[in-house]
Order: structure tokens, then sequence, then C-alpha cells
């Protein structure tokens, strides 16, 4: 069951959302309280499910990561036994950002940050390798226009 939010734990998640780095007297003077009420509810946020973590927001391009792969995958299996081993390689593998279960002809969407196409196709050759797929479409993604781990509040 979700948490009940009030104006003000949504304030909050707002400060948070945009630089966790924020002290909380920071928070607090943004949001009009002080620093105990604002701790006291980012503390039951926590524990209440709402906040997962706390974690920096690295440039991939920085990092030399300037590739964005849209992987569309679709599986002619779905037992349990494939698709335990299936999830284990998707989780094993840190080039996937995003993996997503979908309803329709695709059965699987994955984004997936590399180098560049040599590098996609490591990853690529590796997941094929370790578990069979009916059909892989990769899509280049040419400009990211948005990116956002902010959820709307």
């Amino acid at each position: 069951m979700a948490m009940r939010l009030d104006e003000t734990d949504r304030k909050i998640l707002a400060e948070l959302q945009a630089d966790a780095s924020q002290s909380l007297d920071e928070i607090a003077k943004k949001i009009g309280s002080s620093k105990t009420p604002v701790w006291n509810r980012i503390r039951k946020m926590r524990e209440g499910g709402v906040i997962k973590a706390t974690t920096a927001v690295l440039d991939a391009e920085a990092l030399g990561l300037e590739a964005c792969f849209f992987v569309l995958i679709r599986t002619s299996e779905h037992e349990a036994e494939w698709q335990a081993k299936f999830l284990k390689a998707l989780m094993a593998r840190d080039e996937v950002l995003e993996a997503h279960r979908l309803a329709g002809e695709i059965d699987y969407i994955l984004k997936v940050r590399v180098a560049n196409a040599r590098a996609y196709d490591v990853f690529y050759q590796a997941l094929i390798s370790e578990v069979r797929v009916y059909n892989v479409t990769a899509l280049l993604s040419m400009e990211e226009i948005k990116s956002t781990t902010a959820l709307p509040l």
C-alpha cells in the first residue's frame, strides 16, 4: 500500500530529487520548516519505502560510455527456468541500465549503455551465448532529448 504523503512531504521529495546532497538546514529553509521535522519526515519516508536510495547521477559520456542502445527482445520461451536464467544474465551485466518485461509483440526492452558499437556487439554476443532468444533488435539512440530520475510529485 502506498504511503500517504502531504504537501510538505512532496516538497521535501522535490528538493531531494533536485539535489540530495543538500543539507537538512537547506531543505528546511527552502520548504519553510526546521531541521528536525524534515529529518523525521525523511526517515519515515525511507522506512516506508518511498525513498529507496540516495545516489549520485554520473555523466555517461564523461565516463566514455557514448553509445546508448535500446534492445528489443522477443523470445519463444516463457518457462520459469528460462526466465530465471535470463534475469540472472541481465542482472550480471553492468551495461544494462534498465530492463522491462512488456505486453505485446516484444517481450523485453533493455536500455544498454556502452562505449561504442563494438562494445555493444561484445555485450550482445555474451548475452546470446548465455540465453536463447528468438529475435533481438538493437536501436541506437542518436540523441538523448530528455532523461531524468525525478518522478512527478
